[in-house]
Formats: C-alpha cells, sequence, structure tokens
C-alpha cells in the first residue's frame, strides 16, 4: 500500500467506478418479454423495474461504490430508449442493425416526426426515482448518451429524408438538438441531479479507419475525421455550455459494446485533440481492457484540470485480469499523468443493451469488489 497522500474524491469519478449498466436479471428481461406480448401491462412492467433496481442500488451500496445508477434497467439500449423519450422523435425499424466484430444487433433506430423537445423526459422520473431510494452515503447519478451521439443517429442515411423534412439544413438541427438536451439536464438538475455522464461510441468509432460512406466528397480520410470531430465537439460543448457550477459531467468513450463482442479499434491518437483538451468535461471514462485501446500515450493531451478513469477490467468477460499487471498498468499511465487524477473502472458497462454481456452477475459483483480491491491498494482509499 503507498504512503502517498491523495486527494479524497467528493465526488464522481471516484477512485473504483462502474461506467453504469449492470447485467438485467432474468425476472426483468422475463417481464420485458411478457410485456412485449402484451401479457403484462406497462404499470406491472414499471413494479417489477421498480423493485429489482431498488435491489441493485442496495447491493452498489454493500459492494462500496460511492455512486448509484439504476443500472439502466428500464432501457432495452444505452441510447436509443434517450432518443425515443424525446418529444418529436419516434422508433424506427431500421434497414440493418449496427454492425458489430462477430455479430449484428436488432435494427432499430430513432428518426423525427417533428420538432425535437426536452421537456418532461421519462429519464427526470428515472433519476427521480434512484435518488429516492439511495441513502445519503451515496450520490445518484444519470448516464445519457452525448448529444453528438444523437446527431449521429440522425444524420444515418435511412434517416436523412425524414429528418430533412423537419429540418432543412444541419445548422437548423443541430440547434434544435442543443436546446432540447439542456432542456432535459436542466429538468434532471433541477430534480437534484449533480452527476451527469455522456456515453458517447462517435469518438471511438474515428479512432480507426474510417467506414465506407463516411469519407466526404473531395475530402482526404484525415480531412474528414478532423471535419468530423470538431463538430463532435461543438455540438457537446454548446450543450455543456453554461450548466450550473455544481453538475458534474463526464464522458464515456466506448469503441462498441454489445454482447460481449465490439465494433471499432484503434488507439486515442487520432482524436486526442481535440477530445481531451477541448472537451469540457471533468473526467473521461476510457476503454483500456485490450490491445485495441492502443497505450496510455495519448494521456499527456488531458487538460491539467481533468481526470481519467482507466477502464483496464473487462465488461466483456467473467475472468479476473491478473491484479499485479492491473496495478502495473496504472502505474504505467502515470508516466503521462498524475496518479492523483486517475481511477479505476471497468472498461464499459455490463450491458449496454438489454441482451447484456457473456459473464454471470456473480462474475459482475466480483470484477467490481476486485477494482475497489485494486483501488484501495493503489490509492489507500
Amino acid at each position: 500500500m503507498t504512503t502517498t497522500k491523495f486527494t479524497e474524491r467528493k465526488t464522481v469519478p471516484f477512485r473504483y467506478d462502474t461506467v453504469g449498466s449492470f447485467l438485467r436479471p432474468q425476472r426483468l428481461k422475463a417481464a420485458r418479454k411478457k410485456f412485449q406480448a402484451d401479457e403484462l401491462t406497462l404499470e406491472e412492467l414499471k413494479l417489477i423495474e421498480d423493485e429489482l433496481i431498488i435491489e441493485l442500488i442496495h447491493k452498489q451500496e454493500e459492494a462500496g461504490l460511492k455512486s448509484v445508477t439504476d443500472g439502466e434497467f428500464r432501457r432495452s439500449w444505452w441510447h436509443l430508449d434517450f432518443f425515443w423519450g424525446l418529444n418529436g422523435v419516434r422508433f424506427k425499424e431500421a434497414s440493418h442493425g449496427y454492425r458489430f466484430a462477430a455479430e449484428e444487433t436488432r435494427a432499430e433506430t430513432a428518426t423525427l416526426t417533428g420538432k425535437i423537445s426536452g421537456r418532461n423526459h421519462p429519464f427526470v422520473e428515472h433519476f427521480q426515482f434512484v435518488q429516492k431510494h439511495a441513502s445519503n452515503e451515496v450520490e445518484a447519478r444519470q448516464t445519457i448518451p452525448a448529444p453528438a451521439q444523437f446527431y449521429k443517429e440522425l444524420i444515418r442515411p435511412e434517416n436523412k429524408e425524414e429528418v430533412a423534412a423537419v429540418y432543412e439544413t444541419k445548422e437548423l438541427l443541430i440547434e434544435a438538438i442543443i436546446k432540447a438536451y439542456k432542456e432535459v439536464i436542466s429538468e434532471l438538475y433541477d430534480s437534484g441531479c449533480r452527476s451527469l455522464q455522456l456515453d458517447d461510441c462517435t469518438w471511438g468509432m474515428l479512432v480507426g479507419g474510417l467506414p465506407e460512406g463516411v469519407i466526404l466528397d473531395g475530402q482526404s480520410e484525415d480531412e474528414t475525421r478532423t471535419q468530423l470531430k470538431e463538430e463532435l465537439l461543438n455540438i457537446n460543448n454548446q450543450v455543456i455550455s453554461g450548466l450550473p457550477s455544481d453538475l458534474v459531467v463526464t464522458t464515456h468513450v466506448c469503441r462498441g459494446n454489445y454482447h460481449s463482442t465490439w465494433s471499432a479499434e484503434g488507439g486515442y491518437e487520432k482524436v486526442a485533440d481535440p477530445l481531451f483538451n477541448r472537451e469540457n468535461v471533468s473526467a473521461y471514462y476510457l476503454e483500456y481492457d485490450s490491445e485495441r485501446s492502443g497505450g496510455f500515450a495519448p494521456l499527456r493531451n488531458v487538460s491539467e484540470e481533468k481526470l481519467v478513469v482507466l477502464g483496464l477490467i473487462t465488461s466483456k468477460s467473467g475472468k479476473l485480469e491478473d491484479r499485479q499487471a492491473v496495478i502495473d498498468r496504472i502505474y504505467e499511465a502515470s508516466n503521462y499523468i498524475p496518479l492523483d487524477r486517475l481511477a479505476l473502472s471497468p472498461q464499459c458497462g455490463f450491458a449496454s443493451t438489454e441482451e447484456g454481456n457473456v459473464l454471470t452477475e456473480e462474475e459482475q459483483w466480483a470484477k467490481i469488489a476486485f477494482i475497489r480491491s485494486i483501488a484501495e491498494e493503489v490509492w489507500s482509499c
């Protein structure tokens, strides 16, 4: 155990943390299937969700976690449910699912039916429920997809026509997204939310080679990447701009996490500028559980006031990592960013969609205990 004195973390990110989603219990999966088959009412489903979320909150507290979520138990997807909860947005069957390395997801997306508004979003009630049932010893935390993620969903080729019927220009669409997000966040804040996490796969999709059809006409791959980076940064930063100073906004950068598979690979070199030095968040939850994530050198770009949560523990497998190897990697990362500005978590959630990753609930909680144990050794927390 180190004798160095580290800053006591009183808000997210804590020295040992999670990304927010948890494996759905079999009872919840069964209830959702019955609801979809019209064998269960919405009210009956909600009662089951309520009961299981309360159990999850207690389990998180018993595990020693200092920030708690609802595990995203009321969602099917980490991102689409939030989009569908906005006014002017509807569910749409897609031509194909999101393509991962070993699988393709369900074919679902979100498109527009009218002007976008964030008022009375159901996630506000979801947060209020967590806050009501969490103890005063922990922080209730809300995860939502980043604004840039919503923009990316709406500009999918199969959504462009419907979106253009509502917003004639890209600029008008971006302005509407920013306004709607600010409305949701304002209502979350008024409900007591002081910890907001923006989950963002858009950066993760730019770390490697750009897929076919993304490179803009007349541009090189690097030119297109530079343009996209500035657009993503602008959308996210405009939403963050002007938020209350006591609202801690963090982000999780992901390369895809579906049923223990992934969709992108590459280190952070191509996105470190502007992601690490110009996005106005307090901390980054970063994937670092495999060689696909590259090395730690890009962390030298992280602005001095920001923190980094190292996702060194995979949520894609139940097997525990080599303890000393994890500790060694934490100290390796500290060559680029001070140890006092680092923390530890899984690389992603345990269930970014209701399918969940391929591990058991027991293995999930063993991972969290493992993370806590390592953090206590490294940071004496």
